[in-house]
Protein backbone atom coordinates (compact mmCIF):
# COMPACT_ATOMS: atom_id res chain seq x y z
CA UNK A 1 0.00 0.00 0.00
CA UNK A 2 1.33 3.42 -0.40
CA UNK A 3 2.17 5.40 2.73
CA UNK A 4 1.63 9.12 3.51
CA UNK A 5 2.88 10.25 6.81
CA UNK A 6 1.75 13.80 8.04
CA UNK A 7 3.51 14.23 11.27
CA UNK A 8 4.78 12.23 14.17
CA UNK A 9 6.47 13.97 17.28
CA UNK A 10 7.07 12.84 21.21
CA UNK A 11 6.40 15.18 23.79
CA UNK A 12 9.09 14.74 27.07
CA UNK A 13 8.11 14.71 30.37
CA UNK A 14 9.47 18.25 30.75
CA UNK A 15 7.74 19.12 27.42
CA UNK A 16 10.11 19.41 25.19
CA UNK A 17 8.83 18.13 21.67
CA UNK A 18 11.55 15.49 20.25
CA UNK A 19 11.82 13.14 17.36
CA UNK A 20 9.92 15.45 15.38
CA UNK A 21 9.21 13.96 11.40
CA UNK A 22 9.10 17.66 10.50
CA UNK A 23 12.67 18.55 11.34
CA UNK A 24 14.07 15.43 10.08
CA UNK A 25 11.51 12.72 8.20
CA UNK A 26 14.57 9.98 9.39
CA UNK A 27 13.37 9.99 12.99
CA UNK A 28 10.21 8.15 11.80
CA UNK A 29 10.39 4.48 11.16
CA UNK A 30 9.51 4.05 7.53
CA UNK A 31 6.27 3.10 6.56
CA UNK A 32 4.83 2.90 10.59
CA UNK A 33 1.78 2.66 11.51
CA UNK A 34 -0.56 5.71 13.16
CA UNK A 35 -0.81 5.75 17.00
CA UNK A 36 -1.54 7.97 20.22
CA UNK A 37 -1.19 7.61 23.34
CA UNK A 38 0.80 8.32 26.36
CA UNK A 39 3.76 5.54 27.46
CA UNK A 40 5.77 5.33 30.35
CA UNK A 41 9.63 5.31 29.30
CA UNK A 42 10.18 1.64 29.22
CA UNK A 43 7.45 0.95 27.39
CA UNK A 44 7.90 3.96 24.63
CA UNK A 45 11.76 2.30 24.42
CA UNK A 46 10.41 -0.81 22.83
CA UNK A 47 9.73 1.28 19.72
CA UNK A 48 12.68 3.24 19.67
CA UNK A 49 15.63 2.53 17.33
CA UNK A 50 19.46 3.61 17.60
CA UNK A 51 22.82 2.77 16.36
CA UNK A 52 24.85 2.30 19.35
CA UNK A 53 28.26 2.22 17.66
CA UNK A 54 27.53 5.18 16.16
CA UNK A 55 25.83 7.51 18.91
CA UNK A 56 25.50 10.53 16.95
CA UNK A 57 23.43 8.94 13.89
CA UNK A 58 19.91 8.88 13.45
CA UNK A 59 19.70 5.04 11.95
CA UNK A 60 17.27 5.04 8.49
CA UNK A 61 14.76 2.17 9.36
CA UNK A 62 12.04 0.90 7.65
CA UNK A 63 8.97 -1.80 8.46
CA UNK A 64 7.37 -2.73 4.73
CA UNK A 65 6.56 -5.92 5.58
CA UNK A 66 5.35 -5.66 9.86
CA UNK A 67 2.77 -3.44 10.86
CA UNK A 68 4.99 -1.51 13.82
CA UNK A 69 5.12 1.68 14.38
CA UNK A 70 8.58 3.24 15.86
CA UNK A 71 11.44 6.08 16.13
CA UNK A 72 14.39 6.24 15.11
CA UNK A 73 17.28 8.98 17.11
CA UNK A 74 20.61 8.45 17.89
CA UNK A 75 21.94 7.16 20.82
CA UNK A 76 23.17 10.26 22.30
CA UNK A 77 19.49 11.23 22.36
CA UNK A 78 18.16 8.47 23.60
CA UNK A 79 20.43 7.51 26.73
CA UNK A 80 19.58 11.68 27.89
CA UNK A 81 16.19 10.26 27.86
CA UNK A 82 13.92 10.92 31.64
CA UNK A 83 11.92 8.78 33.31
CA UNK A 84 8.39 9.92 33.16
CA UNK A 85 5.39 9.92 31.03
CA UNK A 86 5.89 10.52 26.78
CA UNK A 87 2.71 11.79 24.93
CA UNK A 88 3.31 10.28 21.04
CA UNK A 89 1.38 11.28 17.71
CA UNK A 90 2.24 9.33 14.92
CA UNK A 91 -0.57 10.07 11.80
CA UNK A 92 0.12 8.55 9.06
CA UNK A 93 -1.82 6.19 6.79
CA UNK A 94 -1.68 3.42 4.17
CA UNK A 95 -3.90 3.03 1.31
CA UNK A 96 -4.72 1.40 -2.39
CA UNK A 97 -2.74 4.11 -4.37
CA UNK A 98 -0.15 3.91 -6.97
CA UNK A 99 3.57 3.46 -7.33
CA UNK A 100 5.04 6.29 -9.57
CA UNK A 101 8.22 5.92 -11.07
CA UNK A 102 9.61 7.62 -14.13
CA UNK A 103 11.60 6.73 -17.65
CA UNK A 104 12.93 8.90 -20.51
CA UNK A 105 14.39 7.19 -23.85
CA UNK A 106 16.71 8.62 -25.96
CA UNK A 107 16.16 6.77 -29.68
CA UNK A 108 19.22 5.21 -31.13
CA UNK A 109 19.87 3.87 -34.70
CA UNK A 110 18.39 0.53 -33.77
CA UNK A 111 15.78 -0.56 -31.10
CA UNK A 112 18.67 -2.58 -29.35
CA UNK A 113 18.63 -0.96 -25.69
CA UNK A 114 20.91 -0.28 -23.31
CA UNK A 115 19.20 -0.28 -19.79
CA UNK A 116 20.15 2.31 -17.25
CA UNK A 117 18.16 2.30 -13.29
CA UNK A 118 18.81 4.32 -10.25
CA UNK A 119 16.13 4.27 -7.50
CA UNK A 120 14.49 7.31 -5.81
CA UNK A 121 13.22 6.11 -2.43
CA UNK A 122 15.54 6.69 0.66
CA UNK A 123 14.48 10.14 2.15
CA UNK A 124 17.34 12.38 3.11
CA UNK A 125 20.66 10.10 2.57
CA UNK A 126 22.93 11.59 -0.12
CA UNK A 127 24.93 8.53 -1.41
CA UNK A 128 22.57 6.18 -0.88
CA UNK A 129 20.32 8.17 -2.70
CA UNK A 130 20.60 10.93 -4.67
CA UNK A 131 24.11 10.51 -6.17
CA UNK A 132 22.39 7.66 -8.60
CA UNK A 133 19.62 10.26 -10.12
CA UNK A 134 22.26 12.88 -10.09
CA UNK A 135 24.76 10.91 -12.27
CA UNK A 136 22.10 9.39 -14.58
CA UNK A 137 20.70 13.62 -15.08
CA UNK A 138 24.03 13.69 -16.25
CA UNK A 139 24.58 11.07 -18.20
CA UNK A 140 20.91 11.80 -19.67
CA UNK A 141 22.12 15.90 -20.23
CA UNK A 142 25.49 14.17 -22.36
CA UNK A 143 24.09 11.49 -24.27
CA UNK A 144 21.38 14.13 -25.59
CA UNK A 145 23.86 15.95 -27.38
CA UNK A 146 24.38 12.84 -29.47
CA UNK A 147 23.14 13.94 -33.30
CA UNK A 148 23.07 9.67 -33.59
CA UNK A 149 23.22 7.12 -31.18
CA UNK A 150 23.89 3.38 -32.53
CA UNK A 151 21.80 1.91 -29.75
CA UNK A 152 18.84 3.69 -27.86
CA UNK A 153 19.46 4.34 -24.04
CA UNK A 154 17.01 4.13 -21.77
CA UNK A 155 16.45 5.48 -18.30
CA UNK A 156 14.76 4.31 -15.12
CA UNK A 157 14.02 6.22 -12.30
CA UNK A 158 12.32 3.36 -10.21
CA UNK A 159 11.78 2.79 -6.11
CA UNK A 160 14.38 0.18 -4.90
CA UNK A 161 13.26 -3.90 -5.14
CA UNK A 162 9.69 -2.85 -5.26
CA UNK A 163 9.75 -0.76 -8.35
CA UNK A 164 11.92 -2.99 -10.31
CA UNK A 165 9.53 -5.41 -9.86
CA UNK A 166 6.62 -3.81 -10.64
CA UNK A 167 8.41 -2.39 -13.96
CA UNK A 168 9.70 -5.89 -14.77
CA UNK A 169 5.55 -6.88 -14.72
CA UNK A 170 4.53 -4.08 -16.68
CA UNK A 171 8.19 -3.86 -19.52
CA UNK A 172 8.96 -7.61 -19.13
CA UNK A 173 8.30 -8.29 -23.26
CA UNK A 174 9.46 -5.23 -24.29
CA UNK A 175 12.74 -5.70 -21.79
CA UNK A 176 13.60 -9.19 -23.16
CA UNK A 177 13.23 -8.27 -26.98
CA UNK A 178 15.15 -4.84 -26.37
CA UNK A 179 17.34 -5.04 -23.71
CA UNK A 180 20.98 -6.02 -24.37
CA UNK A 181 21.93 -4.99 -21.04
CA UNK A 182 22.63 -2.54 -18.94
CA UNK A 183 23.80 -0.40 -15.59
CA UNK A 184 22.45 0.05 -11.76
CA UNK A 185 23.76 3.37 -10.46
CA UNK A 186 23.73 3.39 -6.67
CA UNK A 187 25.96 5.24 -3.58
CA UNK A 188 28.07 6.37 -6.90
CA UNK A 189 28.84 10.22 -4.86
CA UNK A 190 31.57 9.76 -2.43
CA UNK A 191 35.07 9.75 -3.66
CA UNK A 192 37.22 7.02 -1.32
CA UNK A 193 37.05 4.74 -3.84
CA UNK A 194 35.49 3.02 -6.70
CA UNK A 195 33.59 -0.24 -7.56
CA UNK A 196 31.24 -2.78 -9.36
CA UNK A 197 28.99 -6.15 -9.30
CA UNK A 198 28.93 -7.85 -12.80
CA UNK A 199 25.87 -9.08 -14.57
CA UNK A 200 24.84 -12.48 -12.97
CA UNK A 201 27.87 -14.48 -15.55
CA UNK A 202 30.19 -11.87 -15.54
CA UNK A 203 31.13 -12.22 -19.17
CA UNK A 204 28.84 -10.41 -21.22
CA UNK A 205 29.39 -7.30 -23.37
CA UNK A 206 27.65 -4.91 -20.22
CA UNK A 207 30.81 -6.72 -18.31
CA UNK A 208 33.55 -6.35 -20.67
CA UNK A 209 32.80 -2.69 -21.73
CA UNK A 210 32.87 -1.58 -17.85
CA UNK A 211 35.71 -3.56 -17.22
CA UNK A 212 37.24 -1.95 -20.29
CA UNK A 213 36.05 1.67 -19.32
CA UNK A 214 38.05 1.76 -15.80
CA UNK A 215 41.43 0.43 -17.83
CA UNK A 216 40.67 3.54 -20.54
CA UNK A 217 40.90 5.78 -17.32
CA UNK A 218 43.20 3.89 -15.28
CA UNK A 219 40.80 3.60 -12.10
CA UNK A 220 41.71 1.15 -9.76
CA UNK A 221 38.07 -0.42 -8.53
CA UNK A 222 36.81 -3.52 -6.84
CA UNK A 223 35.33 -6.29 -8.02
CA UNK A 224 32.46 -7.84 -6.03
CA UNK A 225 30.77 -11.22 -6.53
CA UNK A 226 27.25 -11.32 -8.18
CA UNK A 227 26.09 -13.31 -4.67
CA UNK A 228 26.99 -10.29 -2.72
CA UNK A 229 24.21 -8.87 -0.96
CA UNK A 230 22.88 -6.75 -4.01
CA UNK A 231 20.64 -4.06 -5.19
CA UNK A 232 18.33 -4.10 -8.29
CA UNK A 233 20.64 -5.88 -10.57
CA UNK A 234 18.76 -9.11 -8.47
CA UNK A 235 15.96 -8.34 -9.92
CA UNK A 236 16.87 -7.59 -13.64
CA UNK A 237 19.27 -10.88 -13.69
CA UNK A 238 16.63 -12.65 -11.72
CA UNK A 239 15.88 -16.32 -13.31
CA UNK A 240 13.50 -15.97 -16.25
CA UNK A 241 14.47 -12.34 -16.30
CA UNK A 242 18.00 -12.94 -17.08
CA UNK A 243 18.89 -9.17 -18.34
CA UNK A 244 22.73 -8.59 -18.42
CA UNK A 245 22.73 -5.81 -15.63
CA UNK A 246 26.04 -4.86 -14.04
CA UNK A 247 26.06 -2.13 -10.84
CA UNK A 248 28.38 0.69 -10.83
CA UNK A 249 29.40 2.91 -7.32
CA UNK A 250 32.03 4.28 -5.72
CA UNK A 251 32.12 2.43 -1.90
CA UNK A 252 29.48 -0.20 -2.28
CA UNK A 253 26.92 -0.04 0.01
CA UNK A 254 26.96 -1.54 3.43
CA UNK A 255 30.55 -1.01 3.55
CA UNK A 256 31.04 2.82 4.18
CA UNK A 257 30.13 4.05 7.86
CA UNK A 258 27.49 6.34 7.15
CA UNK A 259 25.39 3.59 4.99
CA UNK A 260 21.26 4.17 6.06
CA UNK A 261 22.25 7.00 8.91
CA UNK A 262 21.67 10.59 9.45
CA UNK A 263 25.47 10.97 8.52
CA UNK A 264 25.14 10.20 4.83
CA UNK A 265 25.00 13.49 3.91
CA UNK A 266 27.35 15.86 1.66
CA UNK A 267 30.06 15.56 3.91
CA UNK A 268 30.93 12.38 2.06
CA UNK A 269 29.52 13.32 -1.11
CA UNK A 270 31.21 15.31 -3.33
CA UNK A 271 31.01 17.17 -6.83
CA UNK A 272 34.63 15.24 -7.38
CA UNK A 273 33.43 11.94 -6.59
CA UNK A 274 30.40 12.48 -8.53
CA UNK A 275 32.34 12.83 -10.83
CA UNK A 276 34.79 10.00 -10.66
CA UNK A 277 31.03 7.67 -11.03
CA UNK A 278 30.21 9.62 -14.14
CA UNK A 279 33.40 9.37 -16.02
CA UNK A 280 33.08 4.94 -15.43
CA UNK A 281 29.57 5.45 -16.50
CA UNK A 282 29.95 7.64 -19.27
CA UNK A 283 32.58 5.64 -20.61
CA UNK A 284 31.04 2.29 -20.20
CA UNK A 285 28.13 2.97 -22.13
CA UNK A 286 30.07 4.91 -24.60
CA UNK A 287 31.84 1.50 -25.15
CA UNK A 288 28.74 -0.70 -25.17
CA UNK A 289 27.09 1.98 -27.86
CA UNK A 290 30.05 0.73 -30.48
CA UNK A 291 29.71 -3.33 -29.41
CA UNK A 292 28.56 -5.57 -32.49
CA UNK A 293 25.70 -7.64 -31.01
CA UNK A 294 25.87 -11.25 -32.48
CA UNK A 295 22.46 -12.00 -33.90
CA UNK A 296 20.91 -15.60 -34.24
CA UNK A 297 20.02 -17.03 -37.98
CA UNK A 298 18.34 -20.02 -36.53
CA UNK A 299 14.94 -20.09 -34.75
CA UNK A 300 14.89 -22.21 -31.62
Amino acid sequence: KEWVAKEAYIISPNGEKICDFKENNLHLLGYSTSFEGNLSLDALKEHLYTLPEQPEAIPYITSYYKDRWGFCLCQNQYDRLDEGNYYVKIEAKHFDGVLNYAELVLPGITQEEIFLSTYICHPSLANNELSGPIVTMSLIKYFKKYKKLEKTIRFIFIPETIGSIAYINKNLGKLKKDVIGGYHLTCIGDNRSHGCKLSKYGNSLVDKSLLEAYKLLKIKFKRYSYLNPGSDERQFSSPGINLPMASIFRTKYLEYPEYHTSLDDFKIVSVQGLKGGYKVSRKAIEILQKKIIPKSLVSC
